[in-house]
C-alpha cells in the first residue's frame, strides 16, 4: 500500500527534524512544505487546524516576539488565524498530514497517531 504524507516543516527546528525522520523511518518520503518560505493561505491553515482538531490558540507560537508585538494574548481565534497567515513564524510546527489524519507533532512522538 502506498502511503503519502505532507509535513509543514522548519528545518531549523529539532522537533520538526525528528518528525521528518520518523516519517522516513516508516518508509514514507513526504512532501516537505517549508512553511516559512511557502506558507499556507489562511484558508489552508484553517483547514489543517480543523483536520487536526485544533483551535488557532492551540497551534500558535506564543513565545515568538511577534506574538507579543501584535498584542495577541487576548486575541480571538479569527484574529490569531489572521496573524498566523500573515506571520507564518507564529505557526507551531511540525504539522503532519498522512492518509490516517492530521496532527501537530509536538512532541514528535504524536506523529505515531498518523503513521
Amino acid at each position: 500500500m502506498s502511503r503519502t504524507a505532507t509535513i509543514y516543516h522548519n528545518p531549523r527546528c529539532n522537533t520538526s527534524r525528528t518528525a521528518l525522520a520518523a516519517l522516513r523511518d516508516a518508509g514514507i518520503e513526504p512532501t516537505i512544505v517549508k512553511y516559512l518560505e511557502t506558507p499556507p493561505t489562511r484558508d489552508e491553515l484553517a483547514a489543517l487546524l480543523d483536520a487536526a482538531g485544533l483551535a488557532p490558540s492551540q497551534a500558535i507560537r506564543k513565545k515568538e516576539a511577534v506574538f507579543r508585538e501584535l498584542g495577541l494574548a487576548d486575541a480571538s481565534d479569527d484574529e490569531l488565524l489572521d496573524a498566523m497567515a500573515a506571520h507564518p513564524i507564529l505557526i507551531e510546527r511540525p504539522i503532519v498530514v498522512t492518509d490516517k489524519g492530521t496532527v501537530l507533532a509536538r512532541p514528535a512522538d504524536r506523529i505515531d497517531a498518523v503513521l
